[in-house]
């Protein structure tokens, strides 16, 4: 058995960018507040102290000009890790992402590559409101030429951190900031967790839970309740949107029969829809119900706590959902 130790989900994607940073000096980090202050989370505590300014890059209050930076110096042999501080502020960085960064590759024939990793941390829960609680993934996956994950474990976000900035494409890394504190095994040393590949976090037979990261936590809490009724829920964590693991959902949509497909971002025109309609297309003669899909309510996140919890998927909302599905009411 490989070894591992208990760790955060924030001290594990630490211990990705230290690990990767010693291994390469072509890995950089750049962002707002990612140096001497160590990020607005913490979340690169250790990092300027150990790789220096030169490395370890505190950039002006301009997300445009910062990640146009960046792009370019993915594209002259750096690899760089930039941060927006909230997933929300994605908006200022879309034109160097969507016309730039994720086309650079395919204009030029193959020629230019453009390695690099963009993390942000996103979700609602902590009473940031409407402009700092949003999980705005469902626009970057829209996009060609670009990759998307979203982990939900220690373990996953150490791996996949790793994989994304070995990576030779643009890979989006969402942390869902109300994971941070999680504790779980991580394994030790070169633990890279493949992009693109699904993990079934608890097995199944009757329905099958398609969650997305923090709501694998509430996807898992719900198929607790579920065995209370004698239901037994099966949870899939695509890991990866962009590519998505498609064989894994399907097959197993084929064991259970019916699916319920949750997630934290805005459910119009968003990753719930386009899951669900995977699994429609792909695996139509064994389902026995229709695909339900639960997501962020169409509106702008409220910064009441009374209201707050509303606006999103929870373990009761979940259950009751997959329990009407499986007894066909």
């Amino acid at each position: 058995m490989p070894s591992s130790h208990s760790t955060t989900y924030r001290a594990a994607v630490l211990e990705a960018l230290t690990s990767e940073m010693r291994r390469d000096p072509a890995v950089v980090l750049m962002g707002e507040d990612v140096g001497a202050a160590g990020g607005v989370f913490k979340q690169t505590e250790g990092l300027f102290a150990e790789f220096g300014a030169a490395r370890v890059i505190d950039t002006p209050i301009s997300e445009a000009g910062a990640f146009g930076i960046t792009v370019g110096a993915a594209m002259t042999g750096l690899r760089p890790v930039f941060e927006v501080m909230f997933g929300d502020f994605m908006t200022l960085v879309m034109d160097q992402l969507v016309n730039q960064a994720a086309k650079v590759h395919y204009m030029s024939n193959g020629a230019v590559k453009v390695p690099l990793v963009l993390r942000t941390a996103v979700g609602a829960g902590a009473n940031l409101g409407p402009q700092h609680s949003q999980t705005l993934h469902a626009w970057t996956a829209h996009v060609p030429g670009l990759k998307v994950v979203m982990p939900s474990t220690p373990a996953d976000a150490k791996g996949l951190m790793i994989a994304a900035i070995r990576d030779d494409n643009p890979v989006m890394f969402f942390e869902d900031r109300l994971l941070y504190n999680q504790r779980g095994d991580v394994p030790d040393g070169d633990a890279a967790v493949p992009i693109g590949r699904a993990d079934v976090k608890r097995r199944g037979e009757h329905v099958t839970i398609v969650a997305t990261s923090r709501m694998v936590q509430v996807a898992l809490a719900a198929a607790d309740l579920l065995a209370q009724q004698q239901i037994s829920a099966e949870v899939v964590d695509p890991r990866s949107l962009v590519p998505l693991d498609v064989e894994t959902l399907v097959e197993s949509v084929k064991k259970t029969t019916r699916a319920v497909v949750i997630d934290g971002g805005y459910r119009q025109y968003g990753i719930t829809g386009e899951i669900a309609a995977t699994i429609g297309e792909l695996a139509f003669d064994w389902l026995d119900a229709p695909v339900i899909r639960l997501a962020g309510e169409n509106v702008p996140i409220p910064f009441a706590k009374s209201l707050e919890p509303l606006a999103m998927p929870d373990p009761p909302r979940v259950a009751a959902a997959a329990a009407a599905l499986v007894r066909g009411h």
